[in-house]
C-alpha cells in the first residue's frame, strides 16, 4: 500500500465514527476540533485525508461542518489547545495518529467532549480506554500498530514462507515511542 492510500485510509477510517458524533450534535453547525502534535506544513496528506473522510461521511468544511485546527509545535502545548476547544464547546475532538494530542484530550474533556483517536500504541496501557472490546467513556478509535496483533502476523508470515527459519524487521531508531 503506498503512503498516500494508507494515508488516505486512515483519514476515512478516523473520520468515519465523527459521523456519529456529530449527527448528535446540539449546533446548528457541527464543530470538529483537530488536534495534533506538530506542525502544519508536513501534514497536508494527513488534513487532506481527514477532509476527505468526513466529506465520505456526508460533512463538507464550510458547508455542514466547521473544522477547529490545533497545532502544537510542543508537547506542552496539548493541554490548553484540548482545554480550549472543551472550552468552546465542540462537538468532538479528533486526535489523528498523535498519543500525545489524545492524552490531552481525553484530561481537557473529562468525559463531556466525544474524542476519536488513532494511535500507534496500545490504548488500554496507555490509559485511553478501559478495554479493546468495551472502551467506555466519551472516548473511541483505532490502534495503528497493536502490539497483540504482531503474533498473528509473524504466524501469517510463517504460513507464507513456511521454510524460513528467521525474520528480520527493521527499526528507525530516530522514531520516538507513543
Amino acid at each position: 500500500m503506498r503512503r498516500r492510500d494508507f494515508i488516505a485510509l486512515l483519514g476515512t477510517v478516523t473520520a468515519a465514527p465523527l459521523a456519529s458524533s456529530i449527527s448528535s450534535a446540539q449546533q446548528p453547525t457541527p464543530v470538529v476540533g483537530f488536534l495534533y502534535a506538530g506542525s502544519p506544513d508536513p501534514n497536508g496528506d494527513r488534513v487532506t485525508a481527514f477532509r476527505k473522510g468526513l466529506s465520505g461521511a456526508g460533512y463538507m468544511e464550510g458547508r455542514n461542518v466547521a473544522i477547529e485546527f490545533r497545532w502544537a509545535e510542543r508537547d506542552e502545548q496539548l493541554p490548553e489547545m484540548a482545554s480550549d476547544l472543551v472550552r468552546q464547546r465542540v462537538s468532538v475532538i479528533a486526535t489523528p495518529v498523535s498519543t500525545q494530542a489524545t492524552l490531552a484530550a481525553k484530561t481537557a474533556a473529562a468525559g463531556a467532549t466525544p474524542i476519536v483517536f488513532a494511535v500507534g500504541g496500545d490504548p488500554v496501557a496507555l490509559g485511553l480506554v478501559a478495554s479493546l472490546n468495551r472502551p467506555g467513556g466519551n472516548i473511541t478509535g483505532i490502534s495503528i500498530l497493536n502490539v497483540e496483533l504482531m503474533p498473528k502476523r509473524l504466524g501469517l508470515l510463517r504460513e507464507m514462507a513456511p521454510s524460513t527459519t528467521h525474520f528480520n524487521a527493521l527499526v528507525n531508531p530516530e522514531t520516538r515511542a507513543e
